[in-house]
């Protein structure tokens, strides 16, 4: 056992024999420690580990605590990934595969979701908000690999995303007018092109009276607006209890009274719904994976197909144009950059 295993097990054992406080029982654990050794110890040094490690998320604490930082992943042991500003980094590290599985179970008890052998796979939200997907053997071939989304900021404005370059004057004019007239609009583009930061810029500028209901496999939307409710898909539970999908999630907010329909990201039988609803009247906002505009509109008249009923083109192509006003394109060049390259009316011609 080294050091700080030994401050951790004797901290725990204090917290829960003395009912000592996190401090305390860390500095006492320390004090004992320092003793049993001939050597000095770094005590600051192993004070700061030990609360990581007790606190927060281990050797990932300082990672998600730095704001430049933008996605974290691990792929096997003693080797961390992340993003930032500047691109793609790695650091070694003193990691182990047990060490890694019990980061995992620490990262999950907040979203009270479980990954085991029966569900090897699960998306889940970290208590700052932050997105968590991870991924076991026998799907992954040998180790526990991770991804987290760092959390998006709330109270991003297509002003501020016109200062970052990511929008352009007229842009931003656009959108608002379109979110202020109750216009629906689908936000396409590329996995970590900028969709939902758009998407939450674009709903800080809709009506302040919009009552909001949104629909999320997990929650990655941070919005100010008072009437609002946020909900999120349930995977089904080894004690029996159902799946919650998204088509489920969509049906259940058209009970509710939305001003507003979002979407966190439409990807499956889900889009039938929710072509339904705001065909009924309802403006929506979500997003969805695609190469370009046109291809998002494209991909809208093939998902519905999903929901295995009898849907012809006749009904969708109709179906489509009245659901959507506008398709805002979003793209990440090689350099990290984001931008809106188009925005597309939605028109007889485009269909």
């Amino acid at each position: 056992m080294n050091q700080l295993e030994e401050i951790l097990s004797k901290t725990r054992k204090l917290a829960r024999d003395e009912l000592l406080d996190l401090d305390a029982a860390t500095q006492t654990a320390i004090d004992e420690v320092a003793e049993a050794h001939n050597g000095p110890l770094d005590e600051m040094l192993l004070s700061e580990a030990a609360m990581r490690e007790l606190s927060g998320l281990g050797v990932l604490q300082p990672l998600l605590d730095d704001p430049n930082i933008e996605e974290i992943w691990i792929n096997r042991p003693n080797q961390i990934h992340y993003v930032d500003q500047t691109g793609h980094k790695s650091v070694d590290l003193e990691l182990s595969g047990s060490q890694i599985r019990n980061l995992c179970f620490r990262m999950l008890a907040h979203s009270r979701r479980r990954i085991d052998r029966l569900t090897p796979y699960v998306d889940a939200s970290l208590v700052d908000g932050s997105r968590l997907h991870i991924v076991i053997p026998e799907i992954t071939s040998k180790n526990w690999a991770i991804n987290i989304r760092k959390f998006n900021k709330p109270n991003v404005t297509l002003s501020q995303l016109v200062g970052l370059g990511s929008l352009r004057n007229e842009q931003a004019e656009l959108l608002i007018e379109a979110m202020q007239s109750g216009k629906s609009i689908l936000v396409a583009g590329a996995t970590q092109a900028g969709k939902t930061t758009l998407m939450t810029a674009l709903l800080a500028s809709s009506r302040g009276q919009d009552r909001i209901i949104s629909c999320e496999d997990t929650f990655e939307l941070a919005l100010q607006q008072d009437d609002w409710v946020a909900m999120q898909t349930r995977p089904s539970g080894a004690e029996g209890a159902p799946e919650i999908s998204l088509r489920e999630l969509v049906k259940q907010a058209l009970r509710m009274r939305p001003d507003r329909l979002v979407i966190g990201e439409v990807r499956g039988a889900e889009a039938l719904d929710m072509l339904v609803a705001l065909n009924s009247g309802i403006p929506g906002l979500c997003t969805i994976h695609a190469n370009s505009a046109r291809a998002a509109i494209q991909k809208l008249l093939t998902l519905p197909l999903l929901a295995g009923e009898n849907i012809s083109d006749g009904f969708l192509r109709p179906t489509v144009a009245g659901a959507f006003d506008l398709v805002v394109f979003c793209e990440r060049n090689l350099e990290g950059r984001r931008t809106v390259s188009e925005i597309l009316e939605v028109t007889d011609e485009v269909l």
